[in-house]
């Protein structure tokens, strides 16, 4: 790791590793074209814009979470544009049927509603399916979880509204491996399968860990091979961690250290401002260099500079002391952060930059004070 070119930029920063993207896009584009499916990038977890005519070269499109997100891949990348919302607002639809190609709705009053407008538009329509098949832990990112506002269930599905709906949409997966895809497949057949005949598409939404070194892409391959064979429909995948998964960078530096049973030091990056899932999955963030508490000799606990007494990163062990002007090299740091990141506390957001693969770092944006009062005033 250039860690030189790294700190080039003022810390803090995300930077994007340019190679290691190139990388995850050519799994990707290899899974397409071995299983006939289109990829998508999934917004949500990664948008860059800069990186768009890049990441266009291989995949198929984007999909979008609502209006906004559906406007920057059309306006950015201008291939595929895909929305699903959980509940549309009237002064915004109408703008949506003008850039989107596909739309799906997660309810059926949601359909009966803009339906004339929808179809009106000539794009393709569809619904979201809940299995009702949890294959993973995580309440708070399971659609399938009870009570889940997300998708009709079987027993909501309306068979006589069916009529003008093109495609039927599910998202039941988090960072999970094929497996977990195989059985909610098998839930979606015996309780959708009736409908499947009727379709032009299937999307099979996100959370596919495909370029993970782990993954097993070759069941992927054939269980998409297997279902657009039995149905002769299209299929879709939106991941979003799997395009920049270990694609990028946070960088730090160490302003303060105290101690309180424990050395803390304290960064110019905060776990709720700057690495929000820290604090929602949780988990703990790779860090270059360093090791689990009791790995190494020197041992810390990481927080940002927030009021907040829970804006801790996790504790970190290193071969040597850190001291005010340490920098630090957070891994796997641009999914799921930039996109989600806050000023509260008048927190300065981290520039934006992208190492080039010719060893480089390009700048893309630098945050300043104009950018924190314009979101308040």
């Amino acid at each position: 790791m250039d860690c030189d070119a790294l700190f080039s930029v003022e810390t803090p920063a995300y930077i994007v590793d340019e190679k290691r993207l190139i990388e995850n896009l050519e799994i990707l584009r290899d899974v397409s074209e071995k299983s006939g499916c289109k990829i998508l990038l999934a917004q949500k977890a990664f948008a860059l814009p800069s990186l768009y005519p890049l990441i266009g070269k291989y995949l198929d499109g984007t999909t979008a979470s609502g209006l906004f997100e559906a406007r920057l891949g059309f306006e950015e990348m201008g291939k595929e544009t895909h929305v699903f919302c959980a509940a549309y607002k009237e002064a915004e639809f109408e703008e949506i049927t003008k850039i989107c190609d596909h739309i799906s709705f997660n309810s059926f009053s949601q359909w009966e509603k803009f339906r004339e407008t929808a179809l009106r538009s000539g794009k393709s329509c569809g619904i979201r399916i809940n299995p009702e098949c949890s294959t993973q832990g995580k309440a708070i990112y399971d659609p399938c979880a009870p009570k889940s506002r997300l998708g009709a269930t079987i027993s909501q599905f309306r068979e006589d509204l069916i009529d003008g709906l093109e495609g039927l949409h599910f998202h039941t997966l988090c960072e999970q491996n094929s497996d977990a895809l195989v059985k909610t497949l098998a839930a979606v057949e015996e309780k959708f399968g009736r409908f499947l005949p009727r379709m032009k598409w299937v999307n099979f939404g996100g959370g596919h860990h495909i370029s993970r070194r782990d993954y097993d892409r070759q069941t992927l391959i054939e269980t998409v091979v297997r279902f657009r064979e039995k149905y002769k429909t299209d299929v879709y995948l939106e991941p979003g961690e799997a395009i920049a998964y270990q694609a990028g960078y946070l960088t730090a530096t160490v302003i303060d250290i105290v101690q309180n049973e424990v050395d803390i030091a304290l960064l110019d990056v905060s776990a709720a401002c700057h690495m929000p899932d820290v604090l929602e999955m949780p988990y703990r963030p790779p860090l270059w260099g360093s090791g689990l508490p009791g790995e190494k000799r020197c041992l810390y606990r990481l927080t940002g500079s927030t009021c907040l007494a829970g804006d801790i990163i996790g504790d970190y062990s290193f071969d040597q002391p850190l001291e005010p002007g340490s920098r630090l090299i957070f891994e796997d740091a641009v999914i799921y952060s930039f996109v989600k990141n806050n000023t509260f506390n008048g927190m300065p957001l981290p520039s934006l930059a992208v190492l080039k693969t010719d060893g480089t770092v390009k700048t893309v944006r630098k945050f300043n004070y104009d950018d924190f009062k314009g979101r308040l005033s």
